[in-house]
């Protein structure tokens, strides 16, 4: 998966794209940092960060696919 968002922001070439990328990475380093040092983690705060994630890199899609139309 990595591989394939480090493919897709290279082969756009647009800053828009690193930003998003690099929001959606604080977002999960801000989760892991808060969640790390417990054995158990709710599944709504998962589903809260996997949401969070979501939307920061839905944003960078659908301008792309309304562009696209």
């Amino acid at each position: 998966m990595t591989e394939t968002i480090q493919h897709g922001s290279v082969q756009q070439g647009s800053s828009h794209d690193l930003i998003v990328i690099a929001e959606a990475i604080g977002v999960i380093d801000k989760a892991l940092t808060e969640i790390g040092g417990r054995q158990l983690v709710s599944s709504t705060e998962m589903a809260d960060l996997l949401l969070d994630v979501r939307q920061l890199l839905s944003e960078k899609v659908e301008p792309a696919t309304a562009a696209a139309k």
